[in-house]
């Protein structure tokens, strides 16, 4: 059952937002990720959106490729996770797609799977320590692939940079320096630009020649959110960048409360009136994908204004202080992020970031 807030996305707003990538890295060709449903904005959606403007697209699993390949994108498709199985492999190669390989154990499922990928994406560890060979095994890895016959488009060589959204820790210069020394001399694309890493410079890494072919993996600021997570007075937001909200979520007003001094308001009465409050009460909760632990304070945006959510969000409603916006009422829809309020902004009033809000309302609310 679908519920009264709705979840409004703007493809338009989507295009822009690759072109600001673009703009970051003119020379390096844009592989936009769409895992995790488009970051909650869907899958087929953003694929169609972006399909005929991106060089490629990148999802996390075949199981995600498989449904882009049904719903008729038939370009380029980067699985980030590459197959599990020998079953994935073979799927990987009657799909045409591009695979990362990461571990032995992959290596060994290619085998049994009897098939030939033209393009194969070996990714390195280089200091995020989540997937990917060690440095040192890069000549192994491609000996091997290159043994079976992979790569006849070509192997090609990806890392992921851990703190790229810091770009003054030192730990980017060391991932930098070990992907540029494993893969030097090497054929194949290089790939190691996530969103933080475009805003970094880094679109073409370092140490690299300027003849050698780099595709970016744009992500979380394709739905206009900014990358940056670093604690600063003033940290960036989606339009600091020119990056424009994607998916805004609203939820009508369906009641007003005038409490009492001293009355509390919602479980717990953790908020409690000083008297004179108008108190709105707004259909979206925690069942929807609002966060639970947002506090007190919270901006929800109602006429153009910035009101502060008060008590704890329920599981279906949430209640916000209208005493400033005096001509609200029953009927009125509240922003809860989007347009005219950066998902930033809401994260990190809740303590969380914008990628968890995005991706946690995916298949919850009905399309406005």
């Amino acid at each position: 059952m679908q519920r009264a807030a709705s979840i409004q996305l703007d493809s338009g707003a989507l295009r822009h937002n690759l072109e600001v990538a673009r703009g970051l890295a003119p020379e390096t060709a844009m592989w936009p990720v769409i895992k995790a449903e488009g970051y909650g904005h869907g899958l087929e959606w953003a694929a169609q959106s972006l399909g005929e403007v991106a060089d490629g697209l990148a999802v996390s699993a075949v199981e995600e490729a498989e449904v882009l390949r049904r719903s008729g994108f038939d370009g380029p498709l980067l699985v980030l996770q590459g197959g599990r199985d020998a079953a994935g492999f073979r799927r990987c190669a009657e799909l045409a797609l591009q695979p990362a390989v990461h571990a032995p154990a992959q290596l060994e499922a290619l085998d049994a799977a009897s098939v030939v990928l033209p393009e194969v994406w070996i990714k390195l560890n280089t200091g995020m320590n989540r997937l990917g060979f060690a440095p040192a095994e890069a000549d192994a890895v491609e000996r091997a692939l290159r043994a079976a016959g992979h790569g006849g488009r070509g192997l090609h060589w990806m890392t992921h940079m851990a703190c790229a959204d810091d770009p003054a820790d030192d730990h980017n210069a060391a991932q930098l320096s070990a992907f540029a020394t494993a893969v030097a001399g090497r054929s194949g694309a290089r790939s190691l630009a996530n969103s933080a890493s475009l805003f970094a410079g880094w679109g073409r890494g370092a140490g690299h020649g300027a003849d050698e072919a780099f595709r970016a993996r744009p992500g979380i600021m394709l739905y206009g959110c900014h990358p940056a997570s670093v604690p600063a007075r003033a940290p960036p937001e989606g339009p600091d960048a020119d990056l424009r909200p994607v998916m805004t979520v609203q939820a009508p007003i369906i009641g007003i409360q005038h409490p009492t001094p001293g009355d509390g308001v919602g479980y717990g009465a953790t908020w409690t009136a000083h008297g004179g409050e108008r108190i709105g009460i707004v259909a979206m909760g925690y069942a929807d994908g609002y966060p639970r632990h947002a506090p007190t304070g919270t901006p929800v945006r109602v006429r153009g204004q910035l009101c502060p959510l008060v008590g704890r969000v329920s599981m279906d409603m949430l209640a916000v202080d209208l005493s400033g916006v005096p001509a609200a009422g029953v009927g009125d829809l509240a922003t809860l992020w989007g347009e005219g309020l950066p998902v930033e902004r809401v994260a990190r009033a809740a303590g969380t970031i914008g990628y968890e809000l995005l991706t946690r309302v995916a298949g919850r609310l009905r399309p406005a």
